[in-house]
């Protein structure tokens, strides 16, 4: 019988789920997978692009530790692909690879201004307060007035944080010194523009209310935002999401300023719609003082177009969440264009001649773009497997096809790799690091800690 020894690339909610698929899916062949990481902790989006007062998104976790603790995946975290691993090397070792390394950088925005000092990506700053190792451990929160460019899930989770009181974070995973930077946040107002009207938000309903749930801060939403036309009315009327959307935003046109203990809130959380950036005003320094925007208007199509009406909100900070953006691979197809690997449902093909690029493969956001929430990623790794299996006879031929060979080639490198047994044990110190202060855990933030309590050394 025919053996495919597979690789991922990527241990996110993608891989992850096409592993799973791909072992219990019917076919003629054994199958033996590698996953790889480029850090030494697996879930990636899971671990590292959720914030940390979303338990009930986190509960994901749970589903693929069960896949991963079956314990007929291995995986090879702190590995990273181009420099310790290559593609070379995976051809050498397998018959196949598939590519799940998703999309982490900030869309960009070309804007005057978007260069100046205390304008950042959203993406960032998530990095920052999930504590990602590759990212630095302070973040400077010096502004007391902030701005958080998009309308998506993204821009609500950095709003947020942002206005969130550090201490309703402790309950949390947060790391340490993301609560300290957190408690010194001068922040008192966060602004979040989108273009859009509020029936054309990308945000869901879950996140939107979570907002509206945060102690001592007041969710201010404008009158003249909520003059719908017929195209917002029809979108509230079919859509049920939409609906609790509007149902939710009309509460806090009413809803009073006030804390949980009577008092006016001390902090404000506005939503501007329609408001297109047009702008980030710096100051003699060269840092930001301003967003300056132009107020947009329903075109009668479901879109929006310019009025010409320009306005100006005095800002500390900008934080751009207007999407996610792919990165390129060592000697892997890339389209810089849409910021993902080139594909026909899942397998590769070239960039200028489409032809098929055999053996390799792509799941998830490298492979479709920074779209939908991470269960749709199940959906289109089911796709991405079926090629795999019904491509059995352009595979690789791999001259060291045993499962020991890649062992030993990481440490003729001395790759410093860690394994599922290394999860465990970090998971454990986590975990173990936030029972004396009553928390789910405290998450290592350090890179050479995490691959030192994980390897047990």
């Amino acid at each position: 019988m025919t053996k495919l020894r597979l690789a991922i690339v990527g241990a996110g909610p993608a891989g992850i789920y096409a592993a799973d698929i791909l072992l219990k899916a019917e076919r003629k062949f054994d199958v033996s997978i590698d996953l790889f990481d480029h850090l030494p902790a697996p879930y990636g989006l899971v671990r590292y692009g959720v914030a940390p007062d979303h338990p009930r998104i986190k509960g994901i976790i749970n589903a693929l530790r069960d896949v991963l603790d079956r314990g007929d995946i291995r995986i090879f975290g702190n590995v990273r692909f181009g420099t310790d691993i290559t593609l070379a090397d995976l051809k050498k070792h397998y018959n196949a690879v598939i590519f799940s390394t998703g999309a982490i950088k900030d869309a960009d925005l070309d804007i005057p201004g978007i260069d100046a000092e205390g304008s950042f990506g959203a993406a960032d700053f998530v990095s920052w307060y999930d504590g990602h190792p590759d990212f630095p451990r302070e973040w400077p929160l010096d502004a007391a007035s902030v701005a958080v460019l998009g309308n998506g899930n993204v821009a609500l989770d950095a709003a947020r944080m942002l206005a969130k009181h550090a201490d309703d974070l402790l309950p949390t995973e947060i790391p340490a010194n993301v609560y300290d930077g957190l408690k010194a946040s001068p922040v008192t107002d966060v602004h979040v523009f989108g273009r859009r009207g509020p029936a054309q938000v990308k945000f869901t309903p879950l996140e939107l209310r979570e907002l509206g749930e945060l102690d001592d801060v007041d969710m201010v939403v404008y009158d003249e935002d909520f003059d719908y036309d017929e195209a917002s009315k029809t979108a509230i009327a079919s859509n049920k999401q939409v609906m609790v959307i509007d149902r939710v935003l009309q509460s806090w046109r009413q809803r009073p300023s006030v804390n949980n203990a009577g008092g006016e809130a001390s902090r404000r959380l506005h939503l501007h719609f329609y408001a297109r950036p047009v702008e980030i005003v710096k100051d003699e320094a060269g840092r930001v003082a301003a967003i300056r925007y132009e107020r947009t208007r329903p075109d009668g199509s479901g879109g929006v177009e310019g009025t010409g009406e320009i306005r100006e909100v005095a800002v500390g900070q900008v934080y751009r969440a207007i999407g996610y953006f792919g990165s390129p691979l060592p000697d892997v197809p890339f389209d810089k264009r849409h910021g993902v690997i080139p594909n026909h449902e899942g397998q590769v093909i070239e960039k200028g001649s489409n032809e098929r690029v055999p053996g390799v493969y792509a799941t998830g956001w490298i492979k479709r773009g920074p779209v939908g929430l991470i269960g749709h990623t199940k959906s289109d790794a089911m796709e991405t497997v079926r090629h795999v299996i019904n491509d059995q006879a352009s595979w690789w031929s791999p001259e060291q096809p045993e499962e020991e060979a890649v062992v030993a080639l990481l440490a003729e490198r001395q790759v410093a790799w860690t394994d599922l047994d290394g999860w465990h044990r970090l998971d454990e110190h986590e975990i173990a690091l936030g029972e004396p202060h009553e928390r789910a855990r405290i998450k290592v933030v350090d890179r050479d800690e995490m691959v030192r309590v994980s390897r047990g050394e």
